[in-house]
Order: structure tokens, then C-alpha cells, then sequence
């Protein structure tokens, strides 16, 4: 990674910190330290009295934390999977904000050897917490091809996840894929010409959304969120790709990921959120211009009922 270039530019930093409705006095979480952008620009805002806790399990986001001496400010080192019971642990019952960035920070694109990227030869890893859990490596060589099919299906929506996943079973039968470019030929004949690019960067997150158990991390944050705010606390999440926003809109509007909103005796919709915009805020065309992973941020506003 260039020294010039910054851990990670925070997308659509004024939304997120106007759709918090911040209060100087009030207790907010970041879900999503990362490089700590919308962390410390949160704190920017807060009085003497306000209070910050931020969430992340990466130890990059660790170290830059270190580097913020504020005592509103306390860093947790954790899946933020585990909101309620982290913020039980540090004496919070109730706050008045959560932000969530989800997906893959600048810098984890940026580092070789995290194996996140197809743009750089390295090995096979994909965890956001290199310290523990199932590498991509360990993935692609031991799931059945069942699996491999239903996951590239599922999380990298690809058109060919049969094939594709045929296509590493039978590769792997002559040597272990070690690197991403193991994965990469292995799949090369089986990418759309002129697209190949996009087809393995679908592959990609699709062995990063199994490698990190996202979807199940996403489903169990955003039910603890309800219990977690107060009344007309704000919920805050920015989503990268259709997989997560889905997730996030459904429980916003229905309470629940899947089917229909309940609804008790008198026909009163049954849901903790209720939604603030109407639409996904989207990045306006500058800043896409200066920071392109912002073109696929959808931005979603709830409120605590």
C-alpha cells in the first residue's frame, strides 16, 4: 500500500454522522472501527459527557485505535456479533446510536498477504480476523462441491456456480490451490471474456462472505440493535453489495429478514424500527470520482420506535 494513500477514506462521512442525529451528550457505537474515520469524526461532535465505543475485530483497526487518547472513547476488540454483551460488560444498556459500514475496508483490499484482493498474488486467507477461523485456502480444498455450488450461488451470484465449483473440485485433484492465482487459472476458461474482472471479484466475495461468516454476523447484530437503542435512537448502516442491503431493509421495514411484517389483533405493524428515509442514500457522483468503492454504498436510516 502507497504511504500516501490513507488506511481508508470514510463514504458518505455527512450522511452517516447527519443520519445519527447526534447529541453532544449522548452514547453512540461504530460497529465498524476500521481505520477509525467516522469514529473520530463522531467524537468531533460529542460534548465532555458523550461516550463512544467502537467495534472491530481486525488487528490493523486495533492499532489505529491505540492511537486515539479520548477517554469518551473505548475500543472493543470483537465481532460486532456480540454488540449486547460487550456493551453489558462495559456498563451500557441503552444507546442513541449504532454505525455500521460493512464490507472490506481500503486497507484489507490493499494488503497482499490478507488475500483479499484479486489484484495481488498471495495466499489464500480472506479473515477479517486473521487470528482465528477457516481460511479461503482451507475453503476451496475441503468443501464438497455441493457446498462450493451453493455458496458461489448464494453470496457471489454467479451465473455459472455449478461449473465453477466443478471446476475447483477437479483442480485441486491434481494440487492443492494455494493462492489466488491457483483460483484464478482454475476458473480463468469459465469467466465471461471481457468481464473476467468482475466474475472474480464475485468469486471472491463469495469465499469472503463464508470465510467471516457474515450473513449470520450481519442477522444477530441487527436483532440485538432493537434492544440496544433507545427510543429514537437511530440506527445507521451502509452496505456494499445486495446480499447485505437486503438483510438490512427487510429488518427495517418488516422486523424480521425473510416473509412478512406481523401484525397484532388491531392490524398495528409488529417491527422495533421504523425507517427514516424512504430510499438508500447513495454517494453523489464527486465523490465516486474521488473515492470509487463509494459507487455501491447504500446507505439505510432507521429509528427506534
Amino acid at each position: 500500500m502507497t504511504p500516501s494513500l490513507p488506511y481508508h477514506v470514510p463514504v458518505m462521512l455527512t450522511d452517516c454522522l447527519e443520519g445519527l442525529h447526534l447529541q453532544p451528550e449522548g452514547i453512540y457505537v461504530d460497529v465498524t472501527f476500521g481505520g477509525g474515520g467516522h469514529s473520530k469524526a463522531i467524537l468531533a461532535k460529542l460534548g465532555e459527557k458523550g461516550r463512544l465505543l467502537s467495534f472491530d475485530q481486525d488487528p490493523d483497526a486495533k492499532a489505529n485505535a491505540q492511537a486515539i487518547e479520548d477517554k469518551r472513547f473505548t475500543f472493543v476488540d470483537a465481532n460486532f456479533r456480540y454488540l449486547q454483551k460487550y456493551l453489558r460488560l462495559y456498563g451500557v444498556k441503552q444507546v442513541d446510536g449504532i454505525l455500521g459500514d460493512l464490507g472490506v475496508s481500503s486497507h484489507q483490499f490493499d494488503t497482499p498477504e490478507r488475500g483479499f484482493s484479486t489484484r495481488f498474488e498471495a495466499e489464500l486467507d480472506m479473515r477479517m480476523n486473521p487470528r482465528a477461523g477457516t481460511t479461503a485456502r482451507e475453503l476451496v480444498n475441503t468443501y464438497s462441491a455441493e457446498d462450493l455450488h451453493k455458496i458461489l450461488g448464494m453470496y457471489g451470484e454467479l451465473h455459472n456456480a455449478k461449473t465453477a465449483a466443478q471446476a475447483l473440485v477437479a483442480a485441486r485433484a491434481n494440487r492443492p490451490l494455494e493462492t489466488v492465482q491457483d483460483l484464478k487459472n482454475a476458473l480463468q476458461r469459465y469467466a465471461p471474456r471481457g468481464k473476467e474482472n468482475k466474475y472474480f471479484a464475485q468469486v471472491f466475495q463469495a469465499l469472503r462472505i463464508e470465510v467471516n461468516d457474515e450473513m449470520s454476523a450481519l442477522q444477530e447484530f441487527l436483532t440485538q440493535t432493537a434492544d440496544v437503542l433507545k427510543p429514537a435512537g437511530r440506527l445507521v448502516v451502509m452496505s456494499y453489495h445486495s446480499l447485505e442491503d437486503r438483510l438490512v431493509k427487510n429488518f427495517i421495514n418488516k422486523g424480521k429478514f425473510f416473509g412478512e411484517v406481523e401484525k397484532d389483533l388491531f392490524g398495528n405493524e409488529l417491527k422495533p424500527l421504523a425507517s427514516v428515509t424512504r430510499k438508500p442514500l447513495e454517494a453523489s457522483e464527486e465523490e465516486i470520482t474521488q473515492n470509487p468503492r463509494a459507487r455501491s454504498a447504500k446507505l439505510r436510516i432507521a429509528e427506534k420506535v
